[in-house]
Formats: structure tokens, sequence, C-alpha cells
């Protein structure tokens, strides 16, 4: 499969640049599904999963490529796993990472330091055509609390908020090599990667 090129279904320029950072290196051609005319799907689904597969779906079938789809979020312990899959929205359309980190702050502001456990969740599907009955699908977490002010410039959505006390720094005080290596989205892609190769002379 490879080298070859992907669609990603999504309109996020976050997103395409980690996922082009992350893929390059590898032969791979990541477009944004706008190249295409793809337009974000309504995302109906009540996990991540669901939202990663409507998107794939949608990209592949317009595009007739593969199509790679990403569905992630921040669960907030003390929030009883809000924002969840409407972390993007979560301050209501259109989308504002600014509003959407006002409303957190908001929402947390009764809860003290230390009792502001949250984590990242990343859903990755592919998608090798759009009827495709099994798609590689992996999931995975990052662990961090949410602090009282944002920290740092760097990546986006909720980064600026998200603590990494192991790392000593926000996820927005990362290095974007650092921040792939670590992220729910790079291990995520790791392990797409990892069964990538595998199924790659089996499907």
């Amino acid at each position: 499969m490879t080298p070859a090129e992907l669609v990603l279904a999504s309109g996020n320029a976050g997103k395409l640049r980690e996922f082009h950072q992350l893929l390059a290196p590898l032969g791979f051609d990541v477009r944004p599904q706008a190249d295409f005319g793809v337009a974000d799907v309504e995302e109906t689904g009540l996990t991540f999963v669901e939202n990663a597969l409507l998107k794939a779906r949608e990209a592949s079938r317009l595009s007739g490529l593969p199509a790679l789809a990403d569905d992630s979020g921040l669960e907030v312990d003390a929030l009883h796993g809000a924002p969840g899959i409407y972390s993007a929205r979560y301050a209501g359309e259109p989308k504002s990472d600014a509003r959407n980190n006002a409303r957190l702050l908001a929402s947390l502001a009764e809860v003290p330091q230390g009792h502001r456990q949250a984590r990242y969740w990343c859903v990755l599907v592919l998608l090798r055509h759009a009827e495709d009955p099994v798609p590689i699908i992996v999931q995975r977490s990052w662990e961090g609390e949410i602090l009282q002010s944002p920290r740092g410039e760097g990546g986006f959505g909720y980064d600026p908020l998200f603590w990494l006390a192991d790392q000593g720094a926000s996820a927005a005080e990362l290095s974007a090599e650092q921040k792939n290596w670590l992220s729910h989205r790079g291990r995520a892609m790791q392990a797409l990667v990892a069964e990538m190769g595998i199924g790659r002379g089996q499907r």
C-alpha cells in the first residue's frame, strides 16, 4: 500500500498538519477532503467509532481513494465524560477552540486542581474503499489534567489546558515531534501503521 494517496476525512488544519508529519516519512501522500469537494458530514454517531466511520465512508465515496478518518475528543472525569464526542463544538457553532476552552474552564470553575483528571481519546478508521466491510480501527488515549488557565502556544483544541505531569508541560508547550510521539493521535497512528503493515499482504 506504500506509496499511496489517502484522503483525510477532515477539514481541520491542525489534524491535517499532524497526519502529514506522521505519514509523509512513510511514503503516504495525505490529501485533505477539500481537494475533492467533500464537505464535513453530520456527526450523528453516539461514539467516536461511529463518527469516524461516517466521515471516512463519505470521503472515500466522493474521492474514490482510501480514506483515513479521525474522531477524537476530551473526556473529563469531573464532568462525567464531557465534552466527549461533542469536544469540537462544546461551545456551539461555529466551532471555536477559544470558546470551547472558555466553556471548559467555566464548567470546572468549582473543581480544584488535583481533581481535574482527563484524557484525550483518538479513534482512527481506515477504509480501503467506501464499502470496505473490514475497516482498520484503532483507538488510543492520553492521560492528563485540566489546568486552571492556558499555557503554551502550540497544538490546537484543548492543548493549552491539557497538563502532562510526566512532561512538566501542557500539550501546547510540547514540540510537534514530542506531541506526535506521546499523544493519543500519535499513538493511534503508530498502531494504525502497524496494522496496515501486518494486513497489507493479507487483505
